[in-house]
């Protein structure tokens, strides 16, 4: 069994790595560019945004994570994170009033006074919200453990076009897809990962938000702080990150207007103030909403628009995803031969 999985983000790094736990011979095909789930401090934190959504998934998923992480440590696939909590402070009583409407019975969780919350806040705070089972991990190193893992084939390309078993792809040079020569690549099932880019490289509607992080010299806080913007912790340093931008309906190459910069760094003195820290550099990537998971009209199969609950959800839907098309492969073909 040969499935081709296009992208190697945290979708398809996860894809990967269940498909071969599962008995597939795995290819990888990705162009090594843009690639959203490089973030280097993602958080894992199941209550979202500024109005506290819980996904009906969020602990399934959360649990899922932490275990694949032990995981694959255990295999020698280290990966740097924390499962040290998130922090949520919350500005006003109708704010926690609309977060404790959402929060799940089975989330542990306790409501605490600023000045009582394991990480120091700005003034300001109304209430803090902690979530002990909630932390930090690096996506970049994540995704390459899962590759490394899988023991996939990486094919550095583009992948221009596919169907239920074939995937055409042209180079990862900078040069114009149309210049380039193409290649065809067979297998018994094809699965697309590729988020806002490759989606956008097909020509697929989509709602595509860029987010920013700058990197640190260090980490503010050791518990990741969340609430419009986060603070966390990293490998190395700490960084200050956010999806802010307006969302769009096409992917445009990664910018960081400046006045977006003063805004990130207003929001990190709001939230516990940067204390000295500086601004080593940053990292913008753009995620693609609208999630997409298992097989599609053509016969091909998907796992896609995970937007910022990549780290969240994503190991978990790749799971059951590869356990779909493993059993789609094992049930013979009804459809005459020929």
């Amino acid at each position: 069994m040969h499935v081709v999985v296009i992208g190697a983000g945290i979708a398809g790094a996860s894809s990967a790595y269940f498909l071969a736990r599962a008995g597939a011979r795995v290819t990888v095909v990705d162009a090594g560019l843009h690639a959203a789930s490089r973030v280097p401090s993602a958080l894992i934190n199941p209550v979202r945004g500024q109005s506290g959504g819980v996904d009906a998934r969020a602990l399934e998923g959360m649990a899922f994570t932490w275990a694949l992480l032990r995981d694959l440590g255990a295999a020698g696939w280290a990966v740097p994170h924390g499962q040290t909590g998130v922090l949520r402070p919350i500005p006003d009583d109708r704010t926690r009033a609309r977060f404790e409407r959402n929060l799940p019975a089975a989330l542990r969780h306790e409501w605490l006074a600023p000045a009582d919350a394991p990480a120091p806040l700005a003034p300001g705070w109304a209430h803090a919200l902690h979530l002990p089972e909630g932390g930090w991990l690096d996506g970049g190193a994540l995704a390459d453990a899962l590759l490394g893992a899988s023991g996939a084939r990486v094919v550095r390309g583009r992948a221009l076009d596919w169907t239920a078993r074939t995937v055409t792809l042209a180079g990862a040079e900078t040069l114009p897809a149309e210049t380039l020569p193409t290649e065809t690549l067979q297998a018994d099932a094809v699965v697309f990962c590729g988020g806002s880019v490759g989606s956008a490289w097909r020509g697929e509607a989509g709602t595509h938000r860029m987010g920013t992080l700058l990197t640190l010299d260090r980490a503010v806080t050791g518990v990741p702080v969340s609430f419009g913007a986060y603070l966390a912790p990293a490998a190395v340093g700490g960084v200050l990150g956010a999806t802010f931008e307006t969302p769009a309906p096409t992917w445009a190459p990664e910018v960081l207007p400046l006045g977006s910069l003063g805004w990130l760094l207003g929001k990190g003195a709001a939230l516990t103030g940067l204390r000295g820290a500086r601004v080593t550099g940053h990292w913008t990537g753009s995620r693609l909403s609208g999630l997409c998971a298992g097989p599609q009209p053509d016969g091909s199969w998907r796992l896609s628009g995970l937007s910022s609950k990549g780290f969240l959800l994503g190991p978990l839907l790749a799971h059951e995803l590869a356990g779909q098309v493993r059993a789609s492969l094992d049930t013979p073909d009804p459809r005459p031969a020929g």
